[in-house]
């Protein structure tokens, strides 16, 4: 895991997730020091990733959104190129390991659906495949005992995003063991 990568989180628990460009012109007024990128294309991320360098930021682009890219470690290699990237995300654990190659922070997305989530997580943990660096896990408003069962199985700290609203959602997501939280709700980012 990358320590320093999880100092930022710790230093900085909210994160914005930008979804265009309005959100990302209004993330880059607020204190946020982390944004993860989920919108754009093979032609505009890496002015969207310059946009968010320019101002000091932490940028991590979430593979499976941006148009035209596949799911395969060319892609990864073309954001190492053409970009100023400093992480991934995304749902498909076999990007993890090249990402890392790359010197990528990584985060591996997983959606919170039934207890097959919970046994993902404890199963990737146990089989000592490449871990990321953290995990985020949706929606972000699971019960503070669930997130403590996801600290529990998982080697790596846990990320909690996704219909967080307002600073009560923040607090129980971090009071639960969330290392930090992801939103898009802009106004969480000016709390």
């Amino acid at each position: 895991m990358s320590r320093e990568f999880l100092d930022k989180i710790e230093a900085s628990p909210i994160i914005a997730a930008v979804k265009d460009d309005e959100g990302l012109s209004r993330c880059l007024t607020s204190g946020i020091d982390i944004v993860f990128v989920l919108y754009g294309d093979i032609c505009t991320i890496p002015d969207i990733i310059n946009r968010i360098k320019e101002t000091g930021r932490t940028a991590l682009v979430h593979m499976d959104l941006i148009s035209g890219l596949a799911p395969k470690d060319a892609s990864l290699d073309y954001i190492r190129k053409f970009t100023r990237a400093d992480g991934i995300i995304t749902t498909k654990a076999n990007l993890i390991s090249h990402a890392k190659n790359l010197g990528f922070y990584t985060v591996l997305r997983y959606f919170v659906l039934d207890s097959m989530a919970l046994e993902s997580v404890e199963k990737g943990s146990r089989h000592g495949a490449v871990q990321p660096d953290v995990i985020e896990i949706l929606p972000g408003i699971l019960p503070a005992k669930m997130i403590r069962e996801f600290n529990r199985i998982s080697r790596v700290p846990i990320i909690c995003g996704g219909l967080i609203r307002d600073k009560e959602d923040v607090m129980q997501a971090l009071k639960g063991g969330a290392a930090a939280i992801s939103t898009t709700n802009q106004d969480v980012w000016f709390l």
